[in-house]
Order: structure tokens, then sequence, then C-alpha cells
């Protein structure tokens, strides 16, 4: 049997007139009296046996007694908190008790009885003028599935917390926002534990929202599963109000509602739904009505698109998160026995979310200076906060509730934390590896449809750059995502909850040569991941143990070296298929042992960051099954211009090329133009490229070529006229192209030409680009497009999308 009360101090100071608080001061302060000697603290959260229960009604029957009242007043009030305790001595196993106090709202002659009753209680005489001050305590029978929100029964703003820190700013924003005229529908949004609620309440306080609303405020936590009838009739309690007819069903709620919300003024009205959940945002659609001076104020982890007037709480800076977590830890000297640096790590730690600061900081309060260091030991070495502290993981757990159609968006949060922490994860790697985990699309729309989900849910945030109408659905290199620090510690745990050779992703962090000891084992049992991450730091020595990874489909390799060994075990990896290999260093670096790679049967994508290409060239290896090459910063070198690339044999299912800011790469391989098998090519922000190969017109199953932003390329070769069926040419930015092909036109099925900050294309366009009969755009900026409008009535299909200016200084954060 479970015995749950709970009893909100600051909800029933909310309810009650200065009268009521003056009767029952004494009995809460004795109840406060016994939460700090320690004798029921358990009672903060709930009471979980009946004598507890019994101790309760005891002292609330003891507090009533030493108020020396009128007995005609308290002998009621006695009556009823013993009825309650013999009650509650019968309570069945197979149902639940919830103990709330109850103090009934009052109505406007009430309160003036109150006042009346007050000045005679100070003569010492009392008078009653019709409206009895009556304190009920309610014992509520429930069954077990009973849909009642028990989280909240009073409608009330509680006192935001003794200290906060960081919110003054955002309150300020947040308020400015909510009284603009314009806004009716508002929504606050952020990750678990940032403080929404707690923002709240101190707006709640603001003498301009208190003189403004006044007593309507009325706030109502919303549960995972909301009940509206329950939450109607509790407003309609905390007003003072009956319903005109008895409320039945949620259609009977929602129907009565607004004629009370209509008799409630003349203050305007603030309606706060908090913490509204992902699927129930319907619900916010209900309190809608068109009544004058009335606003809504939802919190939720979920950014939900519908809203048009939106407020995004960030986490504290570092210097609020440094003060919330000394006063949480009881540090009146930063410095006195913790060593400063041990403190900022653990603080940088904490990621700015007040919730994670508070527990954390409260969990090492006291504790020895060793202590702390032991801990952030520990943390650094793989074992995560929430080891550490069972009351935080929850909170952040109910971020990863999702409905089982979309079970695959807790999966794709679990794999960002195969990168470093606050590292951006270009939007390709992710693309690259769920099409292989997940068989999703390889043109990266589901991938970008989850990675929104993720960002609307506050788990990551998604960068995209401003897109044409051609790049909508087809160019996402430019896009990149950043989780934060305390929400990858959530996915790593998340992902560690299985043994080693049970999980269906395997994480790990390497510092220096310490590596985890099952891999030190002899007897080491093959692991069964599908998605394999090893990241390691400057200190990483190379050295590998092998490991039995049979069933590895995509391995990413983060290090921080300058020259790099891949693990042996690769080469037996035979069920691989993505290949990620990202040096986070400052220095371009050299790989080793990149033959291993050859023998693989299955692995279809590579992508390499800031890797020395020029070393590769020395160790080619016929790669039989590969599909896609991503090169990303890498130093290409005159090795690598003059590698010879026997692509019908080394690369003979090879259909897509991207090389992303290779800013030495002067001109291609000619040897590239011999993969025919080819689809996309992909060459941007290579600033020196100066020249195509003119024997690209050998590419003859081309449909992508994309040459961005290589501001060095004066002209297209003119043998790219026997692409036939390329579709899409992007030559965007590249400022030194100053004309077209001659015979562009033979560009049969050439849908879309974006020639966006061409500046230098000033020539008029080639006679034969009359013949692009299948050109259905072409992007361009307004001197560009008057080019085009002398034959706009012979390409009837024909779209001119005139671009904005787009200053893009991505390049600055590579």
């Amino acid at each position: 049997m479970a015995v749950a009360m709970k009893i909100g101090v600051e909800e029933i100071f909310a309810e009650v007139t200065y009268q009521k608080k003056k009767i029952f001061a004494e009995v809460i302060a004795a109840l406060h009296d016994t939460f700090k000697k320690g004798e029921n603290k358990a009672l903060l959260k709930c009471l979980g046996s009946r004598r507890r229960l019994y101790r309760l009604l005891r002292l609330v029957i003891d507090g009533i007694k030493r108020l020396n009242l009128p007995k005609k007043n308290t002998k009621s009030w006695i009556e009823d908190v013993k009825k309650g305790e013999n009650l509650a001595r019968k309570c069945s196993k197979s149902l639940r008790w919830i103990c709330c106090l109850k103090v009934c709202c009052p109505t406007e002659s009430d309160e003036d009885s109150a006042r009346s009753c007050e000045d005679d209680t100070e003569a010492n005489s009392t008078r009653n003028n019709g409206a009895e001050i009556s304190l009920n305590l309610k014992i509520t029978l429930e069954k077990e599935d009973s849909n009642l929100d028990k989280k909240r029964v009073f409608c009330g703003v509680r006192r935001p917390p003794d200290f906060t820190v960081g919110f003054d700013k955002p309150m300020m924003e947040l308020k400015t926002l909510l009284l603009k005229e314009e806004v009716h529908q508002l929504l606050l949004t952020a990750p678990a534990g940032c403080g929404k609620t707690t923002l709240v309440q101190m707006l709640c306080q603001d003498k301009q929202i208190k003189g403004m609303f006044a007593n309507n405020i009325l706030f109502v936590n919303i549960s995972k599963t909301p009940n509206v009838k329950v939450i109607v009739q509790n407003l309609f309690s905390y007003k003072g109000y009956q319903p005109k007819y008895q409320i039945q069903s949620e259609v009977d709620a929602i129907r009565q509602l607004p004629q009370m919300l209509s008799h409630i003024g003349p203050n305007p009205i603030l309606l706060i739904l908090d913490d509204v959940w992902l699927g129930s945002e319907s619900l916010f659609e209900k309190f809608k009505f068109n009544i004058p001076n009335y606003k809504i104020l939802v919190t939720s982890r979920t950014a939900f698109p519908r809203f048009k007037y939106a407020y995004n709480l960030k986490q504290l800076n570092d210097v609020d998160a440094m003060t919330l977590f000394c006063h949480s830890a009881f540090l009146q000297d930063e410095s006195s026995y913790i060593p400063e640096e041990d403190i900022k790590k653990i603080v940088r730690g904490c990621g700015g979310f007040p919730l994670v600061l508070k527990m954390i900081g409260g969990s090492l309060c006291g504790q020895h200076a060793v202590v702390w260091h032991s801990r952030l030991l520990k943390w650094s070495d793989g074992h995560f906060f929430f080891n550490s502290d069972t009351e935080l993981l929850p909170h952040l757990q109910k971020s990863l509730e999702f409905p089982d159609d979309k079970i695959i968006i807790k999966e794709c949060f679990m794999d960002l934390g195969s990168f470093y922490a606050e590292q951006r994860i270009s939007a390709a790697i992710l693309i690259d590896m769920w099409a292989e985990l997940y068989e999703l699309d390889e043109d990266g729309i589901h991938t970008i449809a989850n990675l929104q989900e993720l960002t609307i849910r506050n788990l990551a945030n998604l960068e995209m750059t401003r897109k044409d109408a051609s790049e909508v659905k087809s160019y996402y290199n430019e896009d990149f995502v950043t989780q934060h620090n305390i929400l990858r510690e959530l996915a790593l745990h998340q992902s560690s909850q299985e043994p080693i050779g049970q999980r269906k992703r395997l994480i790990m962090n390497i510092s220096g040569t310490n590596l985890p000891k099952w891999w030190m084992e002899q007897k080491q049992q093959p692991i069964n991941a599908r998605l394999l991450s090893i990241s390691t730091d400057e200190s990483f020595l190379g050295s590998w143990c092998n490991i039995q990874a049979p069933k590895v489909e995509v391995l990413v390799l983060n290090f921080r070296t300058r020259t790099y060994t891949l693990p042996e075990f690769v080469e037996k990896a035979n069920e691989l298929k993505v290949l990620i290999v990202s040096n986070c260093g400052f220095f371009h670096a050299e790989i080793k042992k990149f033959q291993l790679l050859w023998s693989l049967p299955n692995l279809k994508r590579i992508r390499l960051e800031k890797i020395s290409i020029s070393s590769l060239c020395k160790t080619l290896v016929p790669l039989k099954s590969l599909r896609k090459i991503s090169l990303f910063m890498c130093n290409i070198g005159i090795a690598f211009e003059n590698c010879t690339i026997q692509g019908s044999y080394a690369l003979p299912n090879l259909k897509e090329i991207n090389i992303d800011y290779c800013n030495d790469l002067v001109e291609l391989p000619v040897g590239l133009c011999d993969i025919v098998h080819l689809k996309k090519l992909y060459i941007t922000n290579c600033h020196k490229l100066s020249i195509l190969p003119k024997g690209i017109g050998k590419l003859v199953n081309l449909e992508v070529l994309r040459i961005r932003s290589c501001i060095d390329l004066s002209e297209l070769p003119e043998s790219i006229r026997s692409l036939h069926k390329l579709s899409i040419l992007d030559i965007s930015d590249c400022l030194s192209i100053s004309k077209l092909p001659k015979y562009i036109g033979e560009l049969c099925n050439l849908k879309v030409l974006n020639m966006k900050g061409c500046l230098r294309l000033c020539n008029p366009l080639p006679e034969s680009t009359i013949d692009l009969k299948q050109l259905m755009i072409v992007v361009c900026d307004e001197e560009r497009a008057k080019l085009w409008e002398p034959i706009k009535d012979v390409l009837t299909k024909l779209n001119i999308e005139v671009a904005k200016k787009d200053i893009k200084l991505n390049w600055l954060l590579k």
C-alpha cells in the first residue's frame, strides 16, 4: 500500500485571504519546525507510511488548539481532522490515499467578512456575517487508475526559490514580449532543467505583472496525460465559481470555462500552462478563447512550431553558473578548501543547467577536497554525473520519452554522443551514418527531419544555412548540429546501460594509455555494437589492443594527434559500411595503415576530416564497394593532383565525391574523369581551385555538379556539353567565371542552374541557351536576371529566382 501525501505550503498561502493566513500561520510554522528538525524529512517529498500520516494529522490538531480561537470555529476543524485520521487507519491495501490541505476560495463578500472578523478577533470577540472561515482537511480516496493530476491541486503560482541567479535579464525580456499588445499566446521553451518554471514564478512576482493581472493569474501544471475536465474543475474551484451544470465531459468543461473567464474581470487574465509535453500541444488550442485581455503563456521542453511568438531560455553563463554552484555547495569562499580549478571543471561540466548545478553542488556540499577531486576524476574517466546523482537522471530522462512511431528519434539522439562535446557535427556525416543504420534516404531529407525534431525538443541544435529553391531538398553539406555537453552526457549514459557486449552502440573516450579494462582482457568477448565510436586525446600513443567487432557497420574515429594509425581490428570488420576519421587537432594529420581497408567487402562511405591526403596516395588500395568519399578541410598537396586514379579498377562503384574547404586544391587529378559511374561531384569552398579537367565530359552519368565558392575558377570546360544526364549545375559564388560554356544548350536534362554570386558573368548568354527546354529554375542576382529576360518567352518552364544577398562567414568557424 502506498500513502502519497503532498503538501504545498506555498500553494496554500497563494490561495487564502489575509485572515485565513493569520489563522493558519502557526499550523504551518509547526510543520516547518518539524521539517527543519529533520523528524519527517520524507514529508517534503512523499509520506511513505500511515504512521507519518497520523503524525501530521495530530500535528494539525495540536496547532489548531494552540491558536486559542473560539471553540465554535475550531471544533468542526478538529472533528474533520480526527475523522480523517480514523478513515486513514481503515485504508485498504488496494487503494491509494492522497492527503491534501485545501483552503476554500473566498468570494468578495467572504473577504469583507474576513476583515470584520479580524477586527473583532483583536477585540476578543467574533462576529459572524454569514461567511464562515473554514479550514477543511480533505482525505480523498481514489482508485489506482485515476487520471487525476496529483502534482498540483491549486491554480496559484508558487513563489520562486529564495536564491536565483541569471534570471533577471530573461525575466525582463519575457515580460516585454508578453505585454506586447499583439501577443496573445506565448511559448517559453528550453531543455529540461533550465529553470522555465522558476522564470515564470519570478515573472508572476513582478510588480508590473501583478498590477496588471492582479488575482487573475491562473497556473496549471500539465501532466504527461492531461485531463481537461479536472483542469477546468480546478480553475472553477480556484476562482470560487460553481459551474452552471455538472461537468461530465471534456466538452462540458471547454463550453463552461470561457463563461467563467468572462466574469472574473475587470483585470486581464493570464493562463499559464506549465510543462506541456510533446503530443499534448493540441491542449493549448482548447484553451484559446476570444476573450478581451486574455493571454496564454505555455512552458515546454518542446519548441512547438505553431507558436508565432516564442522565447528560448538559454543556459546560465559561466559567472552565474559558478555563483549558483557555490551557493548550492555552500562554498562561501570558492578557494577556501577546494582547488579552484576543480570547481571550474565541475561547473563547466554542468553545462549551465540550473538543475544540474544545484543537484551536483548539493551532492558535494560538505565533502572533503579529496572527495571532490575523486568525483572529478571519475567523471572525466567516463563515469557520468548521473551515476553519482540519482535525482538528476529522472528529470532529464523525461525529455527522452518518445512514442513508438518516433523511437528512431531517440536512437538518433544517442548517436550524437559519438562525437566530442560541443563539436560542430556536419549534417553530411549524420546522413551517411543514418542512411546505413536506419535505412534513411541518401539525399538526407529524413535525416534533416529527425534533426529538426531533436531541435524542437531542445535535445540538439540544428544550424541551417539559408537555401535557394534548388537546394532545399538536396544540399545539406553546409548545415551542422551541436549538442550541449550535459545532453551528450545523457546520451552516453543512456547508451551505457547494457553490458559492453550487448550494446548496439559502443562509445569510448580514451585518454593517454588508459584503455578500458574490458579491452585489455585476454578472453575478450566479441562486441555486438552496430555503431562504434572511439575518441582519443593528444596524449594517446596509438597503441591499440585488438578487439572483435564483427557487427560494426559505422566506425567513428575522433583524434587530436598529428599522426594516427588505424586500429588493426578494422581489417576484420567485414560488416563495416561507414568510416568517419575526424581529426579535431590544430594541424593536419597523417593516416597510417590505410591499406587495412582494401579487404572490406561492404565499405560504402568514407569521410576524412583534416587529413593529409598526400600521405594516402602512397598506399592507395582498391575499394571495390565504395560509393561515396568525402574530404573535409584536408591537405590535398601536389601528390594528390599528380596521383594516378584508376577509376574503373580501384573505385568501380563510386557514385559521389565531396571535396569541401580543401584550401590548397589547385586542380583535380586527371584520372578522376575515368570514374564513369560517378553521379554527384561536389567541390565547394576550395578557393585556389583554378581549373577543372578538360575530360570532365567523360563523366557521362553525372547528375549533379556543384562547384561552389571556388573563387579562382575562371571557366567551365567546353566538354561539359557531353553531360546529358546532368540535372543540377551549381556555380554559385564562383567570382571569376565570366561566361557560360558556348554549348551549354546541349545539357538536355538540366533543370536547375544556380549562378548566384557570379559577379563577373556579364556577357550575353550563349545562343544555345534557348535549347535548355527542361530548365525550370535559375538562381541569380538582379543583374544576372536581366540576362535571362529575353529568353523567358521561349523557355516556358523557366522560373527566375532572384537570390538575396547572403554574406557567408561559415568558413570562419571551420
